[in-house]
């Protein structure tokens, strides 16, 4: 239970700013594969639910395998930025990240209950 109300509490955040994809604001974007994420709404929606999930994990997750997902995100980010604007790239690499985090997920379920 507290799983999904901290997953709806950061989901409607989310949703009320428009201009920002999950992990950056897009109205800041520097970067070519940022606006490629930002001028996507398929590969924006992928970024806002691997975020929501980042962030819902990282709080739930015992510090040594908290400071392990924080690196795997840094090397997925320098992975993703290789991409460019190539949406087949970014939104495959988004679905490679998101099945990961997923992974992470299902261990947090296993040891409820919340």
């Amino acid at each position: 239970m507290r799983v999904l109300h901290l997953f709806a509490g950061v989901v409607l955040s989310v949703l009320a700013t428009s201009s920002y994809a999950a992990s950056f604001n897009c109205d800041k974007a520097r970067t070519v594969t940022e606006h490629a994420i930002c001028d996507t709404r398929t590969v924006n929606d992928a970024d806002v639910k691997m975020a929501t999930t980042f962030y819902i994990i990282k709080r739930l997750v015992p510090m040594g395998t908290r400071g392990v997902i924080q690196d795997e995100q840094v090397k997925w980010l320098q992975l993703r930025d290789q991409c460019g604007h190539s949406i087949r790239c970014l939104s495959e690499v988004y679905q490679m990240r998101q099945q990961k985090l997923d992974i992470y997920m299902a261990r947090v379920y296993e040891q409820g209950p919340f």
